[in-house]
């Protein structure tokens, strides 16, 4: 008997999870709540106006519509608990518990987390304290000049700064009006090749997805402002084989391990940002779910039946059903977002296009879309991704610009050298030597290159 699945979120992630889960046979219906433009009455897809904050109104309206399977794209639900508490009430529901998810929500939690296990990661301390942390920030010899904090409904403050000044200027920004919270985490600002490694995973068995590399920056040459990602692909061509089955390894497995000996046995998708620098391969943060853009990129590089992988999770039964990915194809995926983003931007600007990029052949997923008066228009910052799938980096770029091309909004804005970091490498005769020399060093040397000791967490 084919199921009804509730699909949670309103982002180009929650377009990309609901149409791979409706190409399933298994699969009779899918809602997503809220959802946009793009999701809403779609073939086997719809929305619902479902109150997804309100744990108890989620779990009735699941029983009402005889829900088999709830998956949750929004963090903050997960840092709240709704898998812990739909579970509780008998709803099937893919991703981590409150405890497990902390990894993503409370920075603190996995920065000594990742200590405690000995796992790479930059250097790092937290305060409650601005005038203690700018001390900080000044007195140390590595650049301290990355500022997290967590804030209401796990919302997270990142700030990047240029120098140590900045930085303690975002400092007492965050502070002075405590609506990030009680604690910053100041970390040691990493350089490298920073990418992107997810895994499928039932608490024991991880199934490892192709590594994808995201564009953080707003504009072409990794330049402006940083933003939530204007774009991805995947595979990633700068990282060989033989690192990735290390990283798999000695990371992925390895937390997965110790979240597991914690009590806190971590079930779902477990994205972690890694930066691969000349010390070692490092953990920059974790997701606990699916990225947003990586999803758009990862999805259609999967050949199974993401239903039967995610019933098989759940199941724990992930080592007899391995997830196979597309060999010799490349996915590419341009975010087009809304003039002023990632600051305040205007709504309501209609989009044209959007048959005719279909007909190019593309996936066109909504984020900040919604419908008015039949017609679809711009309702949030990220508005659309633009997805190609070729045989190669190149033409998948090629073909996701052709794509943006035929789409039309007032003052969109987008990039159009998404993967410009391997297509330099792909375009480099030398990129063969670059392999043979440096694999060796960087999956012996690099990954397991010995961190110097991290500092303590201060409590107040």
């Amino acid at each position: 008997m084919a199921d009804r699945v509730l699909v949670i979120g309103s982002g180009g992630r929650e377009h990309a999870l609901a149409w791979k889960l409706a190409q399933s046979p298994h699969v009779k219906q899918v809602f997503v709540a809220p959802g946009n433009a793009g999701t809403a009455d779609n073939g086997k897809i719809s929305n619902s106006a479902v109150l997804v904050s309100n744990h108890t109104i989620v779990t009735q309206f699941c029983k009402d519509h005889n829900i088999g399977l709830v998956l949750v794209g929004q963090e903050a639900l997960l840092a709240a608990g709704i898998v812990d508490d739909l579970r509780a009430a008998g709803v099937r529901c893919f991703g981590p518990s409150a405890k497990a998810a902390q990894l993503a929500s409370n920075t603190s939690f996995a920065k000594a987390f990742l200590d405690r296990h000995g796992i790479p990661t930059a250097r790092w301390k937290a305060f409650t304290n601005p005038q203690e942390a700018c001390r900080f920030i000044i007195s140390t010899d590595f650049p301290a000049r990355v500022v997290r904090a967590r804030g209401p409904a796990a919302r997270k403050e990142v700030t990047i700064a240029a120098s140590k000044e900045e930085a303690c200027r975002a400092v007492q920004d965050i502070m002075q009006d405590r609506m990030f919270g009680e604690v910053v985490v100041i970390e040691e600002l990493l350089q490298g090749e920073e990418l992107s490694c997810l895994c499928f995973t039932d608490g024991v068995t991880v199934a490892s997805m192709p590594p994808a590399q995201a564009h953080k920056r707003l504009l072409d040459g990794d330049q402006g402002p940083n933003t939530g990602g204007m774009g991805a692909y995947c595979p990633v061509p700068q990282v060989p084989e033989v690192l990735l089955e290390k990283i798999n390894d000695a990371i992925l497995q390895h937390v997965v391990d110790s979240m597991r000996q914690e009590g806190a046995a971590y079930v779902g998708v477990l994205q972690t940002g890694l930066m691969l620098t000349k010390d070692g391969v490092k953990i920059l943060n974790f997701k606990c779910q699916f990225g947003d853009p990586q999803c758009q990129v990862i999805l259609p590089l999967l050949k199974n039946d993401l239903y039967e992988v995610i019933q098989a999770t759940i199941d724990g039964k992930l080592c007899s059903f391995m997830p196979a990915w597309s060999e010799n194809s490349t996915a590419v995926c341009v975010v087009m977002a809304s003039p002023g983003y990632p600051g305040d931007y205007d709504k309501g600007m209609e989009v044209t296009g959007l048959l005719q990029a279909k007909e190019l052949g593309l996936q066109v997923f909504h984020a900040g879309t919604t419908l008015k008066d039949g017609r679809v228009v711009t309702s949030g910052g990220r508005v659309l991704s633009i997805t190609a799938v070729k045989e190669d980096l190149m033409k998948a770029l090629g073909e996701a610009n052709r794509g943006v091309a035929a789409i039309r909004f007032k003052g969109a804005t987008y990039r159009k050298d998404i993967g410009h970091r391997g297509i330099r490498l792909l375009k480099q005769s030398l990129g063969l030597i670059y392999k043979e020399r440096c694999v060796e060093a960087i999956t012996n040397d690099v990954l397991f290159h010995q961190p110097k000791r991290s500092i303590a967490v201060i409590q107040k």
